[in-house]
């Protein structure tokens, strides 16, 4: 079966965009495709992780104080951009970028492959199996990723004091994080916060894949761009990217406060006792619309990292095949 554009997989169910690099680089092997999958979402995230540091630092403002007494230093997305840049230099707005990329790479390269098992087993291929399949697959990859975004998310709320907020940790780098919560909390810690990961990627997964496809069929309907246009791809993806964002947004607060949390000897968090937990405490300080902290940098980030995912998996497929075939 030829492969399809999904935002998912290589070889995804939904073939509603011919296979990127032709018929020649649809013969790139699925294990090929899982590495490379996983490589074009981490060359992605370079573009798009200022967007990411932002987020996380609107979705910690505030924590359980009480609405309109607490300082601000994060007024908006673009103030924000400019108090990351002042505070922290330029490349204070590529903060976590390591963490990030590890992170790209196992929740990515996890949930290709996966998708590609549920692809082979049949499942997309029954009512509602595509939502479920990628929902599972991105539960699964979430899960083994979530050391490296817990780090991720603590070395990007780590600033000056004058815009610091949320718990301050005092980690130098991605090896040195992961070894000191190792040390201090065990092999548990590591995982500490996935209960909030694991829901926002399935939802994000599920609508993806549930909104992607339609979004990019109704600008093709439409006639805005050339059918074959790289700008039809976009204007799908920043469509569907409403939809994910919306729904996503709540989950991402809650996960980034529950991996950003202070914990006892123990290893157990000092402000949160879980995704329930912390879901009724935001909303009884902050209010409701505390959920929905970094909407605007997260939909921006949506689009052109689906976008910039997909437009460098088609290229180095297009690599890969070449490169087979001039060795054989």
């Amino acid at each position: 079966m030829p492969a399809a554009h999904t935002l998912l997989s290589p070889r995804g169910a939904m073939q509603t965009t011919p296979a990127p690099g032709g018929a020649d680089a649809a013969s790139v092997s699925p294990a090929a495709d899982l590495v490379l999958g996983a490589s074009a979402c981490c060359l992605a995230c370079v573009f798009t992780n200022p967007l990411e540091v932002v987020k996380t630092r609107l979705q910690l403002q505030g924590e359980l104080q009480a609405r309109g007494t607490h300082p601000r230093p994060y007024r908006g997305l673009f103030r924000a951009v400019g108090a990351v840049a002042r505070a922290d230099g330029l490349r204070g707005l590529q903060k976590g970028l390591g963490a990030a990329l590890l992170y790209q790479g196992l929740m990515n390269g996890v949930r290709f492959y996966c998708y590609s098992l549920a692809l082979e087993a049949g499942l997309t291929q029954q009512p509602g199996g595509t939502v479920l399949a990628g929902a599972l697959a991105g539960a699964l990859g979430a899960f083994v990723g979530s050391p490296a975004y817990l780090v991720k998310t603590q070395l990007q709320a780590k600033t000056a004091a004058t815009v610091a907020v949320g718990h301050q940790h005092e980690h130098q780098s991605v090896l040195g994080a992961l070894e000191t919560i190792w040390r201090q909390q065990g092999v548990p810690g590591l995982w500490r916060g996935v209960g909030g990961a694991v829901p926002r990627v399935m939802v994000g997964s599920a609508a993806q894949l549930a909104t992607f496809a339609s979004a990019k069929s109704w600008v093709q309907d439409h006639k805005w761009f050339q059918e074959d246009s790289w700008l039809v791809a976009l204007a799908g993806g920043m469509i569907s990217s409403v939809a994910v964002a919306i729904v996503m947004t709540p989950f991402d607060v809650i996960s980034t406060r529950l991996y950003n949390q202070p914990v006892d000897p123990t290893g157990r968090g000092q402000l949160y006792r879980g995704l329930l937990d912390c879901l009724v405490k935001i909303t009884q300080a902050e209010g409701p619309l505390a959920l929905y902290k970094g909407l605007g940098p997260a939909y921006l980030r949506l689009g052109p990292h689906t976008v910039l995912s997909l437009l460098f998996w088609d290229e180095l497929r297009k690599l890969t095949y070449r490169f087979q075939h001039q060795g054989a």
